[in-house]
């Protein structure tokens, strides 16, 4: 199987999937760590000092308030490799160290072990997994690998598998237009263009989101569909490598134009070139990696 093939079906696994049955909270007993393997301060200078009493007032990434934040803040430390598999984590620290509940510990812990990113086992305790089980196509590992240290690797990723998922999409979709999903793609052109007149860089990349993750779910595809997500989570993040998509002007907006109307007269050769053309990368122009967005 392709690396490609392997890191798609990963994709199945659910990025919030992480609360399975009340009985997985035994799997993060707050024991302590053998001897052995609490040699060293707990690698928590990356962490966010305020996270619990921040926590309390406002809410988490995603909408999953303290836990959520916490969710956030150890992925974060993992993706960029501030914590490590050279010890375990241990519950009890990170309770102390962001003034959470064990039960928020115990319930970020399980999210974070169904992206992948975590394991936890008998006599072992819970420890960082290797890169190579993470569930990289999970839109919060996206994020994170997109603002760490692998941000180069993430948004050159990311941009040759939107390559490989939109051109297909497109060209599947020109078979099942409807009438009131062209109206939509029509609209989000629309949009573009007066956000684009009124110099609105954010309500021009909502629209370009929803654009392409509707081209995606209407190519009669259900795996594909699956992967929309991926693409509005690439979108999202920006400071990759510049495309069509990137460059609000009337070229971008004529493409986008011409894949509608391509949609609308069946004509799939064409709507897959226009996208093509699109998700173009434009390497003469260089973007400011911006900071990572607030949640």
């Amino acid at each position: 199987m392709s690396t490609l093939a392997h890191t798609m079906m990963t994709a199945a696994r659910s990025a919030d999937s992480g609360l399975t049955g009340p009985g997985d909270l035994d799997r993060y007993p707050y024991t302590e760590a053998p001897v052995a393997d609490r040699v060293g301060a707990p690698a928590w200078d990356g962490a966010d000092p305020e996270l619990g009493r921040v926590g309390r007032r406002a809410t988490g990434s995603r909408g999953r308030g303290l836990h959520g934040q916490l969710v956030q803040q150890l992925g974060q430390m993992i993706v960029s490799g501030d914590l490590g598999a050279d010890r375990p984590l241990v519950p009890e620290e990170i309770g102390q160290r962001f003034e959470v509940s064990r039960t928020v510990v115990r319930e970020s812990l399980r999210v974070l072990e169904a992206k992948g990113l975590v394991s936890a086992r008998p006599n072992v305790g819970t420890r960082v997994r290797p890169v190579s089980d993470w569930n990289l196509l999970d839109p919060d590992i996206i994020e994170w690998r997109a603002f760490g240290p692998q941000r180069d690797d993430q948004r050159r990723e990311l941009s040759e598998l939107r390559w490989t998922i939109e051109p297909l999409a497109a060209r599947l979709a020109a078979g099942h237009g409807r009438e009131e999903v062209q109206q939509r793609l029509s609209d989000m052109v629309e949009i573009m263009s007066h956000a684009m007149a009124q110099g609105d860089a954010l309500t021009f990349s909502r629209a370009d989101t929803e654009f392409h993750g509707l081209l995606i779910q209407i190519a009669g595809n259900r795996m594909l569909e699956h992967l929309s997500g991926i693409v509005s989570a690439a979108l999202q993040v920006s400071g990759g490598p510049v495309t069509g998509c990137d460059r609000p002007n009337e070229a971008s907006l004529a493409l986008h134009a011409r894949i509608v109307d391509a949609l609308g007269t069946g004509d799939g050769a064409a709507a897959e070139a226009a996208m093509r053309q699109l998700l173009t990368v434009h390497p003469e122009v260089e973007r400011v990696v911006p900071a990572p967005r607030e949640h």
